[in-house]
């Protein structure tokens, strides 16, 4: 009963991104329902046609209609003149539906257009720790499936209600004002249909959101398979891939063959249940009709109403079943728009950051669960290259990650400060602008080499970008390309190599000219000489820039100002390489580790230039 309430809730708050548009609505509704009263005018032509024009019965027809038919006018006259009615009155009402039908065609499209730009816009600003919860497939399917359920309902399908109730309520008048006991039989079944209407949406709603719910999973699916194409390939994993989507797929298909059975049963049901509701008011007209009780006319018209409005009423079952996956899809859109996003204090600071930057005493665990920092303290002087080394988990990017503001350290777990100010009294969107990050494996948007380079500063002259690459070494393989800067660039920069998409990403980070830079192993994918020129030309390039780089690679990290090793968490060890490898410590293991022939005479040739 409390996910209904919430389903129904949630619903109702789609409401607001009617605002500005309700006029459209009203005016699409007004037409309608003016369509529908001209609709309902045909039977009455027809009524008064066979009655009056043919029958010769003028006692049962208005003085008023009489009067305006000429005296002189023969049969075939009023014949014509009947049929001239209709025509102008489906003509009327062919208008009506036009006016309607483009109104309602405006305010659907707009309010389908803010809904998925507020989602947009929200889940721009969620926190990152939300996106690593959520699946990518299942978000998108909520923004497209979810909302283009919602958009039926709320801009169509409770239209329909309306105008059906409407056209039910016409009906029933002109019906009441003919015969009054076919009226009732013909009344009778309509709170049968819609009784048994509401007892299916109950059945529906669940089975709606487990098949939902696993679209999602089959969503994501695709997508992580689409996405990691290369790694699919490169160890011949098609077969399992397959057999994990056809598992997915067939619980998939199960969910909805089980939710079909229900519908089949629904419309199984509704259709027995309509067919009985003419049968009986078809016999019970039939017998009013001979017994005098009605015209032939009237009985006629009766005909044309009951049928008119009987399927309307099974179409507002219909709706009322739907309901409850608009409800499903709504709670599932609410999810994500009442995720709170990321908020800065009201007096966010914007101060240079070019100060010292301290970490002091940082202790984090993700969700609370698994300590990643313990007790982490340590300084980067400005302007300074300092190093991070450490083994896999041992919490070099979740410091890169606090830094960067992408998760908050929890009270009383330290903090994080830039020439003395708390990063968590800072403005968020500034402490990102000015801390340029590049990750080992970057994300490249599909678009053109330029495009993506200058992805932070759009409209940049290419000789800054060509300057920008030349110092991440990448400019001689763009050039080399057939089209140059404007190759477009694979999904996920697939169509580019490894140290290239790095050195890419790092092309992008020095457009950014920030004041501080981080390199999080994002030479991994480079060769030592490639390293150690890239390397030499930040280094030129940079100028006064913080510059924290993170590697498993010695050669990357030796020529730093400061290289601290990370071991469990825990600041292990400190220092300039000289004094880290006199201390005989786990660097130095490290460098022995690494340092093959091959290495030592690059590096003696290194320091020989």
């Amino acid at each position: 009963m409390e996910d209904k309430k919430k389903s129904l809730g949630s619903m109702w708050g789609m409401f607001r991104f009617l605002k500005g548009i309700r006029y459209l609505f009203v005016l699409s509704l007004l037409f309608a329902m003016l369509q529908t009263a001209l609709n309902a005018m045909t039977p009455q032509i027809i009524r008064f046609t066979v009655d009056t024009i043919i029958g010769g019965n003028k006692e049962e027809a208005p003085q008023w209609l009489l009067e305006l038919i000429p005296q002189q006018a023969d049969l075939w006259m009023l014949l014509l003149g009947a049929a001239g009615l209709v025509l102008l009155v489906a003509l009327l009402s062919g208008t009506s539906a036009y006016f309607s039908r483009m109104s309602l065609a405006k305010g659907n499209e707009s309010f389908v257009k803010a809904l998925r730009d507020r989602l947009f816009e929200h889940i721009q600003k969620l926190p990152f720790s939300w996106h690593v919860k959520h699946q990518t497939g299942e978000i998108i399917q909520r923004c497209t499936s979810d909302v283009e359920v919602i958009r039926s309902f709320i801009t169509q399908q409770l239209m329909e209600v309306f105008r059906i109730i409407f056209l039910i309520t016409l009906s029933l008048c002109f019906m009441f004002s003919m015969n009054v006991k076919i009226s009732l039989v013909a009344l009778v079944f309509i709170p049968i249909v819609t009784g048994y209407s509401g007892f299916f949406y109950s059945k529906i709603a669940d089975r709606f959101l487990e098949a939902d719910e696993a679209e999602g999973a089959l969503s994501s699916t695709v997508q992580e398979n689409l996405t990691g194409v290369r790694v699919v390939r490169a160890f011949g994993r098609e077969k399992f891939e397959i057999e994990r989507f056809d598992k997915k797929n067939n619980t998939f298909s199960n969910l909805w063959i089980r939710l079909g059975n229900v519908m089949s049963i629904y419309w199984g049901l509704g259709d027995f249940i309509t067919g009985m509701q003419i049968l009986v008011v078809i016999v019970v007209g039939t017998f009013e009709a001979v017994d005098g009780n009605i015209t032939l006319g009237d009985f006629l018209a009766f005909i044309s109403y009951n049928t008119t409005m009987i399927w309307p009423v099974r179409s507002l079952g219909r709706i009322l079943s739907e309901m409850s996956k608009a409800g499903v899809s709504a709670s599932r859109v609410a999810y994500i728009l009442d995720a709170p996003e990321e908020e800065d204090a009201p007096d966010a600071q914007r101060p240079p950051l070019t100060g010292d930057i301290c970490f002091e005493h940082i202790n984090f665990a993700y969700d609370g669960i698994y300590p990643v920092l313990r007790d982490v303290d340590f300084k980067i002087k400005a302007g300074t290259t300092f190093a991070i080394l450490g083994g896999t988990g041992s919490g070099k990017s979740t410091l890169m990650h606090l830094l960067d503001r992408l998760y908050d350290i929890p009270e009383g777990c330290g903090r994080i400060t830039i020439g003395g100010v708390d990063i968590a009294s800072m403005s968020r969107e500034w402490v990102r602008q000015n801390i340029g990050l590049v990750l080992q494996e970057p994300f490249l948007f599909s678009r053109t080499i330029q495009e993506n380079i200058s992805a932070f500063r759009p409209g940049a002259p290419l000789e800054e970008i060509r300057e920008a690459a030349r110092t991440a070494c990448v400019d001689d393989a763009i050039s080399s390309f057939s089209e140059g800067y404007q190759t477009i660039v694979g999904e996920r920069g697939v169509t580019l190599s490894g140290g290239q998409k790095q050195r890419v990403a790092i092309s992008r980070m020095l457009m950014q000219k920030a004041p501080i830079m981080v390199f999080d192993d994002s030479l991994s994918a480079v060769d030592s000489e490639t390293d150690a020129r890239i390397r030499a030309a930040l280094k030129q390039a940079l100028g006064h820039s913080t510059v924290i780089l993170i590697s498993h690679r010695i050669t990357t990290l030796m020529q730093a100002d400061q290289i601290m090793v990370l071991e469990e968490g825990k600041v292990a060890e400190i220092g300039t390489h000289e004094e880290l490898l006199a201390k005989d410590g786990i660097y130095k293991k490290i460098y022995d580790i690494q340092m093959s022939s091959d290495d030592r005479a690059f590096l003696e040739s290194e320091e020989g230039k």
